[in-house]
């Protein structure tokens, strides 16, 4: 990796073999825009799982690529929409970009990267939307070699609308994408909070992963999904507290004592999931349209009026 573009980020992204053959790229300290992805090295070339969100992260992750084998990247999984998992996607040049339909839609619901007033200043690189193109309602199956690999979506809003995972069931390794954060505070914003705890109860830990490779953070063990489980009820029991005392979610979130999840990073993200956790107490159905900017302003006026700190 010493050709590798210089990352003057929180941390020096590392390449853990996870399985033969199966490798995390864990990117520290897993913030704002700072995600991990990961790769399987087939004999006729790579299968990524989601790219970074700059050129200049996801050059880095393309070269750790190349430290394990000279083959091509034959394929690339999106696990969702948000741009830290596919700004990077035009840089995987004749790969397959696959993913759920709500994916592609998503990238060009979102459009090209922006930063200010929300997030500080980040330096994206010469971004261009590539959405999957090859793209799945339900699930499909990716072989590497002869290991079989089931990209599934959740069946229902959690972190997006457009969750999906990557299975690995000979080896027991999961790439959950951001269903799952170690170490930072989970983020339902465009998503469900209801719909989470129903997934990683119902879909996630039924499948007995022995390893994880969550979306943010370090490699985990099935015991992260018990840990972001108490977190998003924690959300849920604080909203209902919240709401009943007439406390809108900003407030809601200043009266809360974060408690054993005051260690986890990005706190500010209590508020957007306060505002999405609300709207599910009033009814609405999981994903549905909330509003985004207001939600985002409050979280900045919970970070002491200061755009969210971005090192990516």
């Amino acid at each position: 990796m010493s050709d590798a573009p210089e990352l003057d980020g929180p941390g020096t992204p590392r390449l853990e073999e996870v399985s033969d053959g199966i490798f995390a790229y864990v990117q520290p300290d897993g913030t704002w825009w700072i995600n991990n992805t990961g790769f399987l090295a087939g004999a006729r070339g790579v299968t990524s799982v989601d790219a970074c969100s700059t050129e200049r992260r996801t050059r880095a992750y393309l070269e750790a690529i190349r430290s394990v084998t000279p083959l091509p990247v034959r394929t690339l999984v999106n696990t969702h929409h948000h741009g830290d998992h596919t700004f990077g996607n035009y840089l995987f040049s004749g790969a397959t970009v696959v993913g759920h339909e709500g994916t592609r839609e998503g990238v060009f619901g979102w459009g090209k990267p922006f930063d200010e007033p929300f997030w500080t200043k980040v330096e994206w690189g010469e971004v261009e939307l590539e959405p999957p193109f090859l793209t799945f309602t339900d699930r499909v199956t990716l072989w590497v070699d002869d290991l079989r690999c089931e990209v599934r979506h959740v069946g229902t809003a959690a972190h997006t609308t457009n969750d999906s995972i990557v299975w690995v069931p000979e080896r027991r390794v999961l790439f959950c994408g951001d269903l799952l954060f170690n170490g930072g505070t989970p983020f339902l914003l465009q998503g469900s909070v209801a719909g989470a705890v129903a997934v990683l109860e119902e879909v996630v830990a039924p499948l007995g992963a022995e390893t994880i490779v969550p979306g943010h953070g370090p490699v985990a063990g099935p015991e992260l999904i018990d840990r972001v489980l108490g977190y998003l009820r924690f959300v849920q029991a604080a909203a209902t507290e919240g709401k009943a005392a007439g406390l809108a979610p900003l407030e809601a979130a200043r009266e809360t004592d974060l408690g054993p999840y005051a260690e986890l990073t990005d706190p500010e993200r209590l508020v957007g999931n306060l505002h999405r956790a609300y709207a599910e107490l009033d009814g609405l159905e999981p994903g549905g349209v909330i509003d985004l900017p207001a939600a985002l302003g409050d979280m900045i006026t919970f970070n002491g009026g200061r755009p969210l700190t971005c090192r990516a």
